[in-house]
């Protein structure tokens, strides 16, 4: 079956399918990046990409940013500090049942007057 008839059969343009990328080997970029990356675990993105341009390599920041992103590198977190437990900490006073700041009534605190009735009550 030719190109041309297997393209209208499947709907699809011959351009699509002819196309070749252009776009040049990223391998040795790549290897330099990783290995910045682990020297370096605080960098992001930006500040590697300063640091490949002053190595050399003529790159622009969206290519970096890319390449980062498909080697799934990312800034390693610090520690985060070590609090004593609280009582709005998770996990922590679980024994005891749940605050409530004001607890509903169980009956109402006055008995009103059905409407209609007079405000003075009858003399007997």
């Amino acid at each position: 079956m030719s190109e041309r008839r297997a393209c209208q059969v499947v709907k699809v343009d011959r351009t699509s399918i002819r196309y070749t990328s252009c776009r040049p080997d990223d391998g040795p970029l790549r290897e330099r990046l990783k290995a910045l990356a682990h020297e370096r675990r605080r960098f992001g993105y930006r500040r590697l990409h300063v640091l490949l341009r002053r190595e050399g390599h003529g790159v622009n920041r969206k290519r970096v940013q890319r390449l980062y992103r498909e080697e799934k590198l990312t800034v390693r977190r610090r520690g985060g500090r070590k609090r004593a437990p609280t009582k709005s900490s998770p996990g922590s006073w679980t024994a005891s049942p749940p605050y409530r700041a004001h607890p509903k009534p169980s009956a109402p605190a006055c008995i009103r007057a059905p409407p209609g009735a007079s405000r003075s009550w009858p003399a007997s």
